[in-house]
Protein backbone atom coordinates (compact mmCIF):
# COMPACT_ATOMS: atom_id res chain seq x y z
CA UNK A 1 0.00 0.00 0.00
CA UNK A 2 0.94 3.34 -0.93
CA UNK A 3 -1.24 5.32 1.09
CA UNK A 4 -1.59 5.27 4.80
CA UNK A 5 -4.79 6.64 5.67
CA UNK A 6 -4.75 7.95 9.33
CA UNK A 7 -6.31 5.84 12.01
CA UNK A 8 -8.23 3.46 9.21
CA UNK A 9 -8.82 -0.09 10.21
CA UNK A 10 -9.24 -1.99 7.04
CA UNK A 11 -10.59 -5.63 8.37
CA UNK A 12 -9.98 -7.84 6.23
CA UNK A 13 -11.94 -11.39 6.25
CA UNK A 14 -10.44 -14.61 6.87
CA UNK A 15 -11.00 -17.01 3.70
CA UNK A 16 -12.01 -20.49 4.75
CA UNK A 17 -11.01 -23.21 1.79
CA UNK A 18 -10.43 -26.32 1.02
CA UNK A 19 -9.22 -29.13 -1.85
CA UNK A 20 -12.72 -30.15 -3.96
CA UNK A 21 -10.68 -30.82 -7.25
CA UNK A 22 -10.72 -28.48 -9.99
CA UNK A 23 -14.53 -27.50 -10.34
CA UNK A 24 -14.14 -26.87 -6.64
CA UNK A 25 -11.04 -25.13 -6.44
CA UNK A 26 -12.34 -22.83 -9.39
CA UNK A 27 -15.19 -21.71 -6.95
CA UNK A 28 -13.17 -21.43 -4.10
CA UNK A 29 -10.76 -19.07 -5.94
CA UNK A 30 -13.67 -16.66 -7.35
CA UNK A 31 -15.08 -16.63 -3.87
CA UNK A 32 -11.60 -16.28 -2.33
CA UNK A 33 -11.16 -12.96 -4.64
CA UNK A 34 -14.71 -11.77 -4.14
CA UNK A 35 -13.65 -11.64 -0.27
CA UNK A 36 -10.61 -10.25 -0.50
CA UNK A 37 -11.96 -7.36 -2.28
CA UNK A 38 -14.36 -6.34 0.11
CA UNK A 39 -14.62 -3.34 1.83
CA UNK A 40 -14.27 -2.22 5.28
CA UNK A 41 -17.72 -1.31 6.74
CA UNK A 42 -18.79 2.32 6.26
CA UNK A 43 -16.38 2.72 2.99
CA UNK A 44 -17.38 3.82 -0.53
CA UNK A 45 -13.83 2.69 -1.70
CA UNK A 46 -10.41 1.24 -0.31
CA UNK A 47 -7.45 3.67 -0.38
CA UNK A 48 -5.37 1.58 -0.41
CA UNK A 49 -6.42 0.87 -4.03
CA UNK A 50 -5.69 4.62 -4.53
CA UNK A 51 -1.79 5.69 -6.79
CA UNK A 52 0.77 7.81 -4.19
CA UNK A 53 -1.17 11.10 -6.02
CA UNK A 54 -4.73 10.46 -6.20
CA UNK A 55 -6.80 11.56 -8.25
CA UNK A 56 -10.38 12.16 -7.42
CA UNK A 57 -13.50 13.50 -8.94
CA UNK A 58 -15.88 15.60 -6.76
CA UNK A 59 -18.71 15.53 -8.25
CA UNK A 60 -21.48 19.06 -7.05
CA UNK A 61 -24.73 19.93 -7.84
CA UNK A 62 -23.04 22.38 -10.86
CA UNK A 63 -20.56 19.42 -12.40
CA UNK A 64 -17.13 18.01 -11.77
CA UNK A 65 -14.53 18.89 -10.40
CA UNK A 66 -11.18 16.41 -11.20
CA UNK A 67 -8.61 17.09 -8.54
CA UNK A 68 -5.10 15.38 -8.20
CA UNK A 69 -3.53 15.56 -4.39
CA UNK A 70 0.40 15.59 -4.18
CA UNK A 71 2.41 12.96 -2.68
CA UNK A 72 4.41 15.80 -0.74
CA UNK A 73 1.81 16.48 1.30
CA UNK A 74 0.99 13.39 2.54
CA UNK A 75 -0.83 14.42 5.94
CA UNK A 76 -3.80 16.53 4.34
CA UNK A 77 -3.79 13.78 0.76
CA UNK A 78 -4.46 10.72 3.58
CA UNK A 79 -6.71 12.70 5.27
CA UNK A 80 -8.81 14.40 2.29
CA UNK A 81 -8.58 10.46 1.02
CA UNK A 82 -9.89 8.43 4.39
CA UNK A 83 -12.79 11.26 4.51
CA UNK A 84 -14.27 10.83 1.11
CA UNK A 85 -14.00 7.30 1.52
CA UNK A 86 -16.19 7.16 4.71
CA UNK A 87 -18.69 9.41 2.65
CA UNK A 88 -18.04 12.72 4.96
CA UNK A 89 -18.38 15.15 2.49
CA UNK A 90 -21.33 13.60 0.49
CA UNK A 91 -24.29 16.15 0.69
CA UNK A 92 -22.14 18.94 2.45
CA UNK A 93 -22.33 22.50 1.16
CA UNK A 94 -20.43 24.81 -0.13
CA UNK A 95 -20.57 27.84 2.66
CA UNK A 96 -18.62 30.06 1.45
CA UNK A 97 -18.09 31.48 -2.33
CA UNK A 98 -16.81 34.44 -2.72
CA UNK A 99 -16.12 35.35 -6.39
CA UNK A 100 -12.69 36.60 -7.24
CA UNK A 101 -11.40 35.18 -4.43
CA UNK A 102 -12.73 30.93 -3.79
CA UNK A 103 -14.74 28.43 -2.83
CA UNK A 104 -14.99 26.95 0.29
CA UNK A 105 -16.45 23.86 1.81
CA UNK A 106 -16.00 20.96 4.43
CA UNK A 107 -18.57 22.20 6.97
CA UNK A 108 -20.83 18.81 8.45
CA UNK A 109 -23.14 21.62 9.66
CA UNK A 110 -24.42 22.35 6.49
CA UNK A 111 -25.95 18.74 6.37
CA UNK A 112 -28.30 20.13 8.72
CA UNK A 113 -29.96 22.97 7.31
CA UNK A 114 -33.11 22.13 8.79
CA UNK A 115 -31.73 22.70 12.76
CA UNK A 116 -31.16 26.08 13.33
CA UNK A 117 -28.74 24.97 16.18
CA UNK A 118 -26.33 23.44 13.60
CA UNK A 119 -26.97 26.64 11.39
CA UNK A 120 -25.59 28.46 13.92
CA UNK A 121 -22.22 27.03 13.96
CA UNK A 122 -21.63 27.03 10.11
CA UNK A 123 -18.00 27.41 9.66
CA UNK A 124 -16.67 26.02 12.60
CA UNK A 125 -18.11 22.57 12.25
CA UNK A 126 -15.60 19.69 11.50
CA UNK A 127 -14.39 15.53 12.48
CA UNK A 128 -13.03 17.41 15.79
CA UNK A 129 -9.49 17.34 15.44
CA UNK A 130 -6.67 19.27 13.00
CA UNK A 131 -3.86 18.25 10.68
CA UNK A 132 -0.22 19.78 11.35
CA UNK A 133 0.43 22.57 8.60
CA UNK A 134 2.37 21.25 5.31
CA UNK A 135 3.47 24.26 3.98
CA UNK A 136 5.49 23.70 0.87
CA UNK A 137 7.04 26.65 -1.28
CA UNK A 138 6.68 25.10 -4.30
CA UNK A 139 2.69 24.65 -4.29
CA UNK A 140 1.09 28.09 -4.77
CA UNK A 141 -2.21 29.48 -4.53
CA UNK A 142 -2.32 29.58 -8.60
CA UNK A 143 -6.39 29.16 -10.11
CA UNK A 144 -7.81 25.52 -9.28
CA UNK A 145 -5.58 25.00 -6.11
CA UNK A 146 -6.70 23.04 -3.34
CA UNK A 147 -5.69 24.48 0.02
CA UNK A 148 -6.83 23.44 3.35
CA UNK A 149 -8.49 26.15 5.37
CA UNK A 150 -7.60 26.67 9.35
CA UNK A 151 -7.53 29.24 11.83
CA UNK A 152 -6.04 32.57 12.15
CA UNK A 153 -2.61 32.64 13.17
CA UNK A 154 -3.35 34.25 16.48
CA UNK A 155 -4.85 31.29 17.91
CA UNK A 156 -3.45 28.88 15.83
CA UNK A 157 0.30 30.19 15.29
CA UNK A 158 1.50 26.51 13.85
CA UNK A 159 -0.71 26.98 11.21
CA UNK A 160 -2.56 24.12 11.66
CA UNK A 161 -4.86 22.95 8.74
CA UNK A 162 -9.08 22.30 9.46
CA UNK A 163 -9.40 18.69 9.24
CA UNK A 164 -11.97 19.13 6.96
CA UNK A 165 -12.42 22.05 5.37
CA UNK A 166 -10.58 22.97 1.89
CA UNK A 167 -11.01 25.94 -0.65
CA UNK A 168 -10.70 25.90 -4.61
CA UNK A 169 -8.78 28.90 -5.63
CA UNK A 170 -10.92 30.96 -8.12
CA UNK A 171 -9.15 33.80 -8.41
CA UNK A 172 -4.69 33.22 -8.21
CA UNK A 173 -3.79 37.37 -8.06
CA UNK A 174 -6.09 37.77 -5.45
CA UNK A 175 -5.43 34.57 -3.47
CA UNK A 176 -1.24 34.95 -3.70
CA UNK A 177 -1.27 36.45 -0.28
CA UNK A 178 -1.93 33.13 0.71
CA UNK A 179 1.22 31.56 -0.25
CA UNK A 180 3.11 30.81 2.72
CA UNK A 181 -0.22 30.78 5.13
CA UNK A 182 -1.88 27.70 4.33
CA UNK A 183 -1.17 24.52 3.23
CA UNK A 184 -1.85 23.95 -0.69
CA UNK A 185 -2.35 19.87 -1.09
CA UNK A 186 -3.69 19.46 -4.49
CA UNK A 187 -5.04 21.04 -7.72
CA UNK A 188 -7.81 21.36 -10.07
CA UNK A 189 -6.95 18.51 -13.59
CA UNK A 190 -10.17 19.43 -15.09
CA UNK A 191 -13.64 21.16 -14.33
CA UNK A 192 -12.27 24.58 -13.64
CA UNK A 193 -14.98 26.16 -15.33
CA UNK A 194 -17.08 24.48 -12.46
CA UNK A 195 -15.19 26.39 -9.91
CA UNK A 196 -16.08 29.57 -11.95
CA UNK A 197 -19.88 28.70 -12.12
CA UNK A 198 -19.52 28.13 -8.39
CA UNK A 199 -17.90 31.47 -7.45
CA UNK A 200 -20.51 33.14 -9.87
CA UNK A 201 -23.43 32.12 -7.85
CA UNK A 202 -25.41 34.65 -5.52
CA UNK A 203 -24.88 34.36 -1.80
CA UNK A 204 -26.44 35.88 1.17
CA UNK A 205 -25.07 36.46 4.85
CA UNK A 206 -21.43 35.53 5.49
CA UNK A 207 -20.89 34.64 1.63
CA UNK A 208 -22.94 31.85 1.62
CA UNK A 209 -25.06 30.87 -1.78
CA UNK A 210 -28.48 31.87 -1.26
CA UNK A 211 -29.22 28.38 -3.43
CA UNK A 212 -27.43 25.64 -2.24
CA UNK A 213 -24.40 24.38 -3.61
CA UNK A 214 -23.48 20.54 -2.74
CA UNK A 215 -21.12 18.25 -3.26
CA UNK A 216 -22.96 15.05 -4.05
CA UNK A 217 -19.85 12.55 -3.23
CA UNK A 218 -16.37 12.56 -3.88
CA UNK A 219 -14.67 9.27 -5.46
CA UNK A 220 -11.58 8.16 -7.70
CA UNK A 221 -11.98 8.99 -10.93
CA UNK A 222 -12.33 6.24 -13.43
CA UNK A 223 -9.48 6.78 -16.01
Amino acid sequence: MRIKILGLLLIIPMIIFSCKGKKGETQDNAQKQDETTQLAPGLTFNPADLPEEPILDIVTSEGTIRVKLYKETPGHRDNFVKLASEGFYDGILFHRVIKGFMIQTGDPNTKKMDDPEAVAKIGSGGPGYTIPAEIISKFKHKKGALSAARRGNESNPEKNSSGSHFFIVEDEANCARLDGEYSVFGETISGIEIVDKIAAVKTGAGDMPINEVKIISIRPAVQ
